[in-house]
Order: structure tokens, then C-alpha cells, then sequence
């Protein structure tokens, strides 16, 4: 059986053998297991399976058919089509309802630290167009759930929209291949009716600038010491970059 070093990842990498996807264990991978297992049991077919660990001590998955962004620099086309961004919200309406009853474990561990408690969701937190498979027209799934933690559904909604309008700053959404700026208004309404979104504009971007200011914060403190994922982060001008949008959004129509 072929094995195949899957394109892109900032952080570990991961191994394509057939049918499955085999990545690095974490200390928080058992959590995220008992996430996607629930998923599983509720049918819901956007995220992976989990198929256990193999005799080399990686956790093994299904793989999600589809392009995927790989290395590429500018964003695929369809990650810019308002057919995906419909495809987006419908996603991320079905995953709120699918993980709506899924109660962690009281030992859970998460990437991202903190503890779920009744009234938050665990949300995959990277759902942007780097972890996205796109099969026959359609946005298939995402996959690299190790960044999955406790958040409300209404940040996570402001967090896909961040990913997918796109509401980063204006010249990194330049350098991904978007430049149709007078959209976005427009583009974010279709997201937030696609998903049934019945909160206010201002109090969603609020809570998105919230989130990036900290990200930044988080990028600076654990970059520091050069290394790893968040210093790759911290020398590419990622934390610059979040800065820059929260200041744009301040201006972004409501």
C-alpha cells in the first residue's frame, strides 16, 4: 500500500496509506477522538472518522476526498465562490447541531486550553479554506481538528466568517487571491442568512476582533521563543496582520 506525505500543514504533517490519513498523537488527541466519534454516532459526514492507532503510534483517519489547498499560496478558486460560502454556512449550521449535545469528558484536553461548560460548543476553531476538501462542486469536509476546544456558537460563526467572506486584513486577503472588497458586506450577509444567523452584524464582528486580538496575543506569547508552530507564525507577520484587521473591521459596514 502506497504511502503518500499529504501537501501543506504548518504543523506535523500527515501520512497518506490508502483510504486513511495517519498524523502525530497529541496529548489532546484522545479528546478530540471523543469528539469525532460523537459526530460519527450523529451522522454527521463533514468531518473524519476515527479508525484508532496504528502499530507506529499515530492515530489513523478517514481521508476526505477532494481538493485540498496543499501548499498553494494564492486560495484555490472555489474557495471564493459564493456557492462555497453557502456551502460553508450550511456546514457549520449542521456541525452546531450535530455537537449542540455532546458533553467532553471531565478529564478533555484541549489545544486551545480552557473547559467546556453548559452553553458552549466544541468547535473545530480552523475551519478556513487550509483544512477544507472540495470534491464534485461541493465543500466534502474539514479536516485537522487538532485545534478543536470550547467556544459559543456565535463566536465560532464569527470565526468561519472571518475564514471564508474573508475578513482577514485587507493585503492578506490580497495575497490569498481576494480582491473584491465592496463584496464582502454582501458576501457576509449571504453567510449569516445561509445559516440562520438571527444576532446582530456589530455584535458578531465585535466578538471576531475579539478572537483575532487573541490570537495575536497568543502568536506573540508562545512565538517568542522562535520555535514551533507560533514562531513560524510570529516571523511571518500573522499577529501584524490580525492587528491590522481588527483596526479595518472598526470601519467594515454594519
Amino acid at each position: 500500500m502506497g504511502r503518500d506525505r499529504l501537501d501543506g500543514g504548518n504543523d506535523g504533517g500527515a501520512v497518506r496509506i490508502g483510504h486513511t490519513v495517519r498524523r502525530q498523537v497529541r496529548p489532546w488527541t484522545p479528546s478530540v477522538h471523543e469528539l469525532l466519534r460523537h459526530l460519527e454516532r450523529k451522522g454527521f459526514a463533514g468531518a473524519p472518522r476515527v479508525l484508532g492507532i496504528d502499530d507506529e503510534g499515530r492515530e489513523i483517519l478517514t481521508y476526505l476526498e477532494g481538493e485540498t489547498m496543499g501548499g498553494e499560496v494564492v486560495w484555490p478558486w472555489w474557495t471564493r465562490t459564493e456557492e462555497s460560502l453557502v456551502q460553508v454556512a450550511e456546514w457549520t449550521r449542521a456541525y452546531h447541531e450535530a455537537v449542540a449535545d455532546f458533553v467532553p469528558s471531565a478529564g478533555a484536553r484541549w489545544r486551545m486550553g480552557g473547559r467546556w461548560a453548559p452553553g458552549l460548543i466544541i468547535a473545530h476553531n480552523d475551519a478556513s479554506p487550509f483544512n477544507a476538501a472540495w470534491h464534485d462542486g461541493r465543500i466534502t469536509g474539514f479536516f485537522d481538528w487538532d485545534f478543536a476546544g470550547p467556544v459559543t456558537a456565535d463566536s465560532d460563526v464569527s470565526w468561519m466568517a472571518h475564514g471564508w467572506v474573508p475578513l482577514h486584513a485587507r493585503c492578506t486577503a490580497e495575497l490569498d487571491g481576494f480582491t473584491d472588497f465592496d463584496a464582502r458586506p454582501r458576501r457576509l450577509r449571504l453567510f449569516l442568512d445561509t445559516y440562520g444567523w438571527d444576532g446582530s452584524t456589530d455584535a458578531l464582528i465585535r466578538e471576531l476582533q475579539s478572537r483575532m486580538t487573541a490570537r495575536a496575543a497568543r502568536i506573540r506569547r508562545y512565538g517568542a521563543a522562535g520555535e514551533g508552530l507560533y514562531g513560524r507564525l510570529l516571523r511571518d507577520g500573522v499577529a501584524d496582520d490580525l492587528d491590522q484587521a481588527v483596526r479595518e473591521l472598526d470601519d467594515f459596514p454594519r
